[in-house]
C-alpha cells in the first residue's frame, strides 16, 4: 500500500533510538523528509546517518531538549511547517510517589505533557491551512492500565491524553488528525530500565522478572520496534484521515479489558 506520504515533512522527537527511531525509519521508508530530534549529539547523528542510508530520504538531525523553549525553537527553525509531528519523550523514572517532590512532577509534566502541547500549538495552524496534518503522540499502555511504580508517567501522560481528546475533534474537519499510540512491553532500553527497577523493588533477579513479564503477555514475547513504527506510519498516511482522537494500544493483547 502506498501511504501517500512521499515528499511530506515530519518532525520526530526522541528519534535516536527505540520507538522514536522506529517511527522515523518507517516514515523515511515512505519517502517522508525527516527532522529527527534528540539530546545526545553522537547517538542522534549516528542514527540519522543510518536512517538516511536505509531509506534514502533527506534526514536532518537537530540536537535539542524539547522540554525547553530554546530546544523547541531550534526544532521549528529546522522544520517550521511540518506535515507530520511525532511527539515522544523518555518516561520519567519509576519509584514510590512518597519520594517525589514538586520538581519531579514538573519534570514529568514538561516532558510528557507540556512539551507535546507546545509543539502542537506551534504547528497545528499551518497544518490546518494546508489541509493536511498528522500528529501522533507516543504515550504508554499505562494510560489504560496504570502501573503503580510509574506514577509520574501515569499522571503526565494521562493529562496529555485528556487534552488531545478535545483538540482532535476540533481539527478533524481540516484533515488534521491527532492520535496517541500506547506501547506495551517493547524491546527497548526503557523496558530494560523498568525491568531492572522492578527486580530491585521485588528483590528478584532481573532475568527472572524479565521472563515472567515476557511469558505473561498473550503473545509470549516483547514487541518489536519495527511493528510500532509501521503502525505509526499508517496513522500518518493519507488513508488514515478518518482516525482521530484515538488511544491505540500496541501491547500484544496484555490489556484485559473489552473497551
Amino acid at each position: 500500500m502506498d501511504f501517500g506520504l512521499r515528499g511530506r515533512t515530519a518532525i520526530v522527537c526522541a528519534a535516536s533510538m527505540g520507538l522514536g527511531r522506529s517511527c522515523a525509519t518507517a516514515l523515511g521508508g515512505e519517502g517522508v523528509k525527516l527532522v529527527v530530534v534528540a539530546r545526545r549529539r553522537e547517538i542522534l547523528e549516528r542514527a540519522a546517518g543510518e536512517i538516511r542510508s536505509a531509506t534514502g530520504t533527506e534526514t536532518v538531525a537537530v540536537v535539542a531538549d524539547v522540554t525547553t523553549k530554546e530546544g523547541r525553537d531550534a526544532i521549528l527553525a529546522a522544520c517550521p511547517n511540518p506535515d507530520i509531528l511525532i511527539n515522544n519523550a523518555g518516561g520519567p523514572p519509576a519509584g514510590d510517589f512518597r519520594n517525589w517532590d514538586r520538581s519531579d512532577w514538573i519534570k514529568a509534566l514538561d516532558a510528557n505533557m507540556l512539551a507535546p502541547i507546545e509543539l502542537m500549538k506551534s504547528t497545528i495552524d499551518g497544518m490546518i491551512a494546508r489541509r493536511f496534518g498528522r500528529i501522533v503522540n507516543i504515550t504508554s499502555h499505562a494510560v489504560k492500565a496504570p502501573i503503580a511504580m510509574l506514577g509520574l508517567s501515569n499522571g503526565a501522560r494521562s493529562g496529555l491524553t485528556g487534552f488531545v481528546a478535545g483538540l482532535a475533534r476540533a481539527t478533524a474537519e481540516h484533515n488534521v488528525t491527532i492520535n496517541n499510540l500506547l506501547p506495551g512491553t517493547f524491546d527497548t532500553d526503557r523496558l530494560k530500565s523498568n525491568l531492572q527497577a522492578l527486580a530491585t523493588n521485588t528483590k528478584r533477579p532481573v532475568e527472572e522478572v524479565t521472563q515472567d513479564i515476557r511469558s505473561s503477555n498473550p503473545s509470549r514475547r516483547f514487541g518489536r520496534t519495527e511493528e510500532f513504527g509501521a503502525t505509526c506510519a499508517f496513522l500518518c498516511s493519507a488513508q488514515a484521515g478518518y482516525i482521530t482522537g484515538q488511544n491505540i494500544l500496541i501491547d500484544g493483547g496484555s490489556y484485559p479489558g473489552t473497551f
